[in-house]
This record gives structure tokens, sequence and C-alpha cells, in this order.
């Protein structure tokens, strides 16, 4: 019987996900990038994606691959979790640089000069979508 005090019956999502995640870990510390994607994804399809550091390095990693719609996805999924990632916004900013879509890189922008107006990051990749 579970009682008010006593522990109540293991989660077997969780001895998993904390499984995955330093296998996760140890890839990004080794720089296996593709392993660390595969691993996310396990992770994902396995406990889900309410992770805000794993969507986050996700993302970063996507974005660091070249593959930016795929990182723009897991970075909304990030800023779900943490609207105010100024980071997550930034990334997100400059993939949509990237793939040629000022207007939603402008918006992040925007969204980041609202947190934090001083931010130099920002204010170069609006002053770049801006100049072209």
């Amino acid at each position: 019987m579970t009682g008010l005090f006593s522990r109540g019956p293991p989660d077997p999502k969780k001895g998993t996900g904390a499984k995955i995640l330093k296998e996760f870990r140890g890839h990004i510390s080794a720089k296996k990038y593709d392993a660390a994607l595969r691993c996310g994804s396990e992770y994902i399809s396995k406990v889900g994606d309410h992770h805000h550091d794993l969507l986050f390095t996700m993302g970063a990693i996507c974005h660091m691959k070249a593959r930016h719609v795929q990182a723009i996805k897991y970075l909304d999924k990030a800023l779900e979790i943490g609207s105010y990632d100024t980071e997550a916004l930034l990334l997100k900013a400059k993939s949509h640089m990237i793939l040629g879509q000022k207007s939603r890189a402008i918006e992040s922008c925007k969204k980041i000069q609202e947190i934090d107006p001083e931010n130099k990051e920002a204010i170069k990749v609006l002053n770049s979508a801006n100049s072209t």
C-alpha cells in the first residue's frame, strides 16, 4: 500500500530516461554529435519531449550541422517550455536567416530585445536582416 509518506511505485520511464540522458551527455562531451542526436531522438520517443536542455541541445547540434529546419523544430519545442530563453531564440533567428526567412528572424530578435534590450548578437542579426 502506498501511504502519504512512503515511496510510491517507481516510474519505469524515469530509469530509462536517466540512462539515455547520461549517454546523450557522454556523446556531447566526446563531440559525437550524430550519436547524440540519435540518443536525443530515442529519449524523446521513449520519455517525451518535455526536457528543455535536451531540446535546446538538439536544436544547437542541428544548427551547427546545417540542419536548420530541424533545428527550428527543436528550438520551438524548447521555447514552449522556456519562452524567455534568449539563446534558443538567437539560434532560431540565425537558422531563419540562413533559410532566408528574414521576417521570422526579426520576430525572434524582437522577442530577445523584449527580454534583453542590449543583446549584441540579436542586434547583429537584426542589422543583417534589415540590410539585405
